[in-house]
């Protein structure tokens, strides 16, 4: 069985919200999208998620993902991004989904996502997708977070643990810091 990994970037105000490019998700008037890209974390991230079989995306996520991500030519991302097994989870998109290699999981998160866990047996990761995220753990799906802890405060924004969230005790796996003063902690949850 795989395990369900949250990979994220977040401001030490636990801000999620557009981390990659200034027009990435300027809803509620965010004005700060990019905030994490001067840091170049995610290079050296990627060892914690070695074991990625699956990316599990919510509608948001996804559409903004295959806006961009298909159209990059000068990174090794494009490649794996367009190749790996993604599962989204939307009440609002319809099949075929144009992504290769995307298919979309309708229904209760609860189940449809159990299920997927039972079945994969490599992790199944989750980037960004901040309201997938919170139904996740909502129903105890959620078995690590990789989260690449920015030395920045944003002040407002999308974030990860929400002020009216479920209760989570995680216990520290790992931690790494980069030259540019990124944390990138791993936690597992401990039921």
């Amino acid at each position: 069985m795989g395990k369900i990994i949250v990979f994220t970037n977040v401001t030490l105000d636990g801000v999620m919200q557009a981390p990659g490019r200034p027009d990435e998700d300027p809803r509620e008037g965010f004005e700060h999208g990019g905030w994490a890209t001067p840091y170049g974390a995610m290079q050296e991230a990627g060892e914690t998620i070695a074991n990625m079989g699956a990316l599990l995306l919510g509608r948001w996520t996804y559409e903004s993902f295959y806006a961009f991500w298909p159209n990059q030519t000068d990174t090794p991302f494009t490649a794996l991004l367009n190749n790996i097994q993604k599962y989204v989870v939307s009440t609002i998109l319809e099949e075929p989904l144009a992504w290769s290699n995307a298919t979309l999981l309708r229904g209760a998160v609860s189940q449809t996502v159990g299920r997927l866990k039972e079945v994969q047996d490599q992790d199944i990761v989750v980037f960004g997708s901040a309201v997938l995220t919170q139904s996740l753990m909502q129903h105890n799906l959620v078995d690590e977070y990789v989260l690449l802890i920015h030395p920045v405060v944003i002040g407002k924004g999308k974030r990860l643990f929400a002020n009216e969230g479920t209760y989570a005790a995680l216990r520290l796996n790992a931690t790494k810091t980069t030259t540019t003063g990124v944390v990138i902690a791993t936690y597992q949850t401990a039921l």
